[in-house]
């Protein structure tokens, strides 16, 4: 992967990266089927887990119907999966200065690829729900009602390699 152009606002440290991907409430995914490239905006949960050597690996866990153009790209292989891109970011505000051009917006984010497979399991399903549900809503009721293992798709994207960014207001 390329260095990054502006490095002093990459961000390294894992603990930085995962406050990041923390506060996030949404991933875009890229993704590309028959009618050509599309991004479609997703909640999401995560697993995050050091190596042996300290880099962190990033797991997604989305939901959806599992019928329209993003469950049809997203299933195109089956279980052997179809690269995507990822984005997040956290705003943060607005960056002032003395002129028009030297305002800017401060922020957080996450870049990445990966790829996503479709979970079939209702213990993968369930475990991917809990995941999401655990994320956006921590402590609130994750029971499932009748039927929701049925009619709802579960996606995990394994994060190959990512990024983080930030650009803040001078102190």
């Amino acid at each position: 992967m390329a260095d990054m152009r502006l490095a002093k606002r990459e961000v390294r440290e894992a603990s930085e990266l995962r406050a990041i991907v923390d506060s996030c409430q949404t991933v875009r995914i890229g993704a590309v089927d028959e009618e050509g490239m599309f991004i479609v905006p997703m909640s999401f949960g995560y697993d995050w887990e050091l190596d042996e050597s300290g880099t962190p690996r990033l797991t997604l866990w989305l939901h959806s119907a599992g019928e329209g153009r993003k469950a049809a790209a997203f299933g195109t292989n089956g279980s052997a999966g179809v690269d995507v891109a990822i984005e997040m970011d956290c705003e943060d505000g607005v960056i002032t200065g003395p002129y028009a051009c030297s305002y800017s917006f401060a922020y957080r984010s996450i870049m990445g690829t990966g790829r996503i497979y479709p979970i079939a399991s209702g213990e993968d399903k369930v475990y991917g729900l809990t995941r999401i549900m655990e994320h956006m809503a921590h402590g609130a009721p994750q029971a499932l009602g009748p039927g929701v293992l049925d009619r709802t798709a579960v996606w995990r994207i394994d994060v190959a390699r990512f990024t983080g960014k930030q650009r803040q207001p001078k102190a």
